[in-house]
């Protein structure tokens, strides 16, 4: 099994509009279309047998909205049946002054994990809005996956870098935090020297386009094959040449399962 740990879609209505202005922020020719048949379409190529959707709430606002997107999604694309399957995490925006109950919400109806990103959020990660937010999660039992690092949105500011992963390693202590983009997006180096060895997971998305075999196996090693999930960030890097990418890479048979599907499996609990 190949599970994709990190993917995007958008409602059919708005995926054009959406992806265009993304595409025009991050410079990336995105991989599909942004909906969820070009997913499936992309995960059949790629040999990813489920994907996990990520959803941003960028404002306190779009709780119910997405909410109500992200549950369509798991009806209608996450049986066990399915030979190509779509699983949504929830999201929350550190804003909310509801998150409690909002989080309560999310558990009734059936999610494990909750999607947050500080850069499109306008709030630092190791703000007390949200370390309250991610404490009452875990709490919740809930994965944590956040964006970490570089973000075309906010070039010239990293709202998630590893000292601040490492200040909520120490005050809030999440078991099953998950930092993007192995760590740090575009700042590797510092996420090894700073993050590999901690109680914390990283994902592979997007970053396999930009990392040597030599650098991620390294990583892998120091960090631990089982804290880390394959991942894409489709749109915007192609499932196939991701899956390529780790069954080629010099990991043993039992290092490449844990990332390819075993540690996805316990996180999202599927």
């Amino acid at each position: 099994m190949v599970i994709d740990s990190h993917a995007h879609i958008f409602p059919e209505k708005i995926a054009g509009k959406a992806l265009g202005k993304l595409s025009s922020i991050v410079h990336i020719d995105p991989c599909t279309d942004g909906t969820a048949p070009d997913l499936i379409r992309s995960m059949r190529k790629g040999g990813v047998d489920i994907s996990i959707i990520l959803p941003v709430v960028t404002d306190v606002h779009q709780f119910d909205s997405i909410l109500r997107f992200s549950t369509y999604i798991n009806e209608m694309y996450s049986h066990p049946d399915q030979p190509h399957r779509l699983i949504s995490t929830g999201g929350i925006h550190p804003d909310d002054p509801d998150y409690k109950e909002r989080l309560a919400l999310l558990r009734r109806e059936g999610f494990h994990a909750l999607k947050v990103h500080p850069n499109y959020q306008g709030v630092h990660f190791n703000d007390i809005r949200f370390k309250r937010l991610l404490y009452a999660a875990a709490e919740q039992d809930m994965t944590i996956i956040t964006h970490a690092g570089f973000d075309a949105l906010t070039p010239k500011e990293e709202f998630c870098t590893p000292d601040m992963i490492l200040e909520i390693l120490r005050e809030v202590a999440p078991e099953k935090l998950i930092a993007a983009h192995m760590g740090s997006n575009r700042n590797y180096a510092e996420a090894e020297e700073k993050l590999c060895g901690r109680n914390v997971y990283f994902d592979t998305a997007y970053v396999l386009t930009e990392l040597s075999p030599e650098q991620f196996t390294r990583m892998v090693r120091k960090h631990g094959a089982d804290k880390v999930l394959f991942a894409t960030d489709t749109p915007w890097s192609s499932q196939e040449y991701g899956v390529d990418f780790i069954r080629n890479c010099p990991l043993t048979d039992a290092e490449k399962m844990r990332i390819l599907s075993e540690n996805a499996q316990k996180l999202f609990k599927i």
